[in-house]
Parts: C-alpha cells; sequence; structure tokens
C-alpha cells in the first residue's frame, strides 16, 4: 500500500520531499524475500536487533511514527492501516467473510488518506498532532519494558554465539515482561512452515486478548 501512496503522489508537491521508510523488526534471512518480491520504490530496512522498537516503543506490525522534516514526531507510533478484522478469519481455510475483507481495506484506505493529506499540507494538515498532542499520547518507558529490550538483545547475542537453550530462556523472559510487545513474543515463538509465527501458539494469544485489541484503533 505503500508503494501505491508513493505512487499517487507523484507530481504533486509532496514528491521529493516526503517518503515512507519502512524497518522489518525480523531477521534478514526471513525479510529480505518479501521485499526483494515486492520491489518497493523507497528504503527498506531489516532492523533484527529491534532498536527501533526499542527507541520508539513499537510492539507490533505494521505500526507507523510521523517524523517531518525537522525531526519531529508529528504523530506517534499507532496501527498503520491494519484492523482486527484478521481475526474472524476461518482458522482451517485461511479466508475472511466478506465483511471482514471490506473493513480490512476501508481501514488501510482511511490509514493511506491520512498519510496522504499529511504529505500535501504538512503542519496544515488535521491529522498532524501538536508537541502537546504528540506528548499527551506518549508514555514514559516502564522498567519492566526497559529490562524486557535488555534480555532481548541478550538473547540475540547468545543466538549468534551457538547457545540456543539460553537465548530462548532469555526471549521467554523478555517476552514475560513486556507482554504486549508482539515483536518480542515473535522472536522466541514456533513457527509454521512459511517462517511465521501464525500457528495454534499465535492464536492462543490472540484469543487470551478477549476484548482487547490486537491493533488497536489509530485515532484518527
Amino acid at each position: 500500500m505503500w508503494q501505491a501512496l508513493l505512487d499517487d503522489l507523484r507530481g504533486t508537491p509532496a514528491e521529493g520531499r516526503f517518503t515512507i521508510v519502512a524497518v522489518a523488526l525480523d531477521q534478514a534471512q526471513a525479510a529480505a524475500p518479501w521485499v526483494e518480491a515486492g520491489k518497493p520504490q523507497y528504503p527498506c530496512l531489516i532492523d533484527a536487533d529491534h532498536h527501533l522498537a526499542d527507541l520508539y516503543g513499537f510492539v507490533n506490525v505494521p505500526q507507523a511514527v510521523w517524523i517531518d522534516e525537522s525531526g519531529q514526531i508529528v504523530r506517534p507510533p499507532e496501527s498503520a492501516g491494519a484492523s482486527d478484522a484478521f481475526r474472524l478469519m476461518d482458522r482451517e481455510k485461511f479466508t475472511l467473510p466478506q465483511s471482514a475483507l471490506e473493513a480490512r481495506v476501508q481501514t488501510r484506505e482511511r490509514y493511506t488518506a491520512a498519510v496522504k493529506d499529511w504529505a500535501l499540507n504538512g503542519s496544515a494538515s488535521r491529522f498532524a498532532l501538536t508537541p502537546e498532542q504528540v506528548r499527551a499520547r506518549l508514555r514514559p518507558a516502564d522498567p519492566r519494558e526497559v529490562l524486557a529490550h535488555a534480555h532481548f538483545t541478550l538473547g540475540l547475542h547468545l543466538t549468534e554465539v551457538g547457545d540456543a537453550n539460553q537465548a530462548a530462556s532469555h526471549f521467554k523472559q523478555a517476552s514475560d515482561l513486556h507482554p504486549d510487545s508482539w515483536a518480542i513474543w515473535r522472536r522466541g515463538a514456533p513457527k509454521d512452515a512459511r517462517g511465521l509465527a501464525a500457528g495454534a501458539a499465535f492464536w492462543a494469544r490472540v484469543d487470551a486478548l478477549g476484548d482487547r485489541p490486537y491493533y488497536p484503533p489509530a485515532g484518527l
């Protein structure tokens, strides 16, 4: 959807002053094939160490943060065009009812329209938040979350030196300390044949949310 947005902005005042930077919170061998298949015309980075998640507080994908030309946050991290419609999926056939498909498209289109409005109108966009509004949406880092990222980093190091058992222990401790982070959980979670953490353990964790959202609405 990001490439379509950039294509839509060609020939407008936003072309040349606005871009998307996509960052995969994943291992290179898992993320690179998707990037290569998509052939995006914008920067795509791989952050296997989750530096971005640590700095900005990302807990899931896709999330986005809007940053203006002066380096100021215009919208803090939020769900980027994703919704909980996937929770209505038939888990055997991997199909969605038509209503869920339509809701998913509407959420994505609503979000990309907001990004486009900001790209064209800058601070005059109704979706651009003031510094005070940004601060109101941010929250201080929880000490448990800081410790979780430390365990996660240690787990990555132990993986690199070949100590898989100790690495798994630290990934679990990281997830236990920061249970809201699906990004941390995925690193140590069981993977399916595609290498994705989308099997029974994933669905059990989604079901455990109850009425809580997997993708909190962006609040546009």
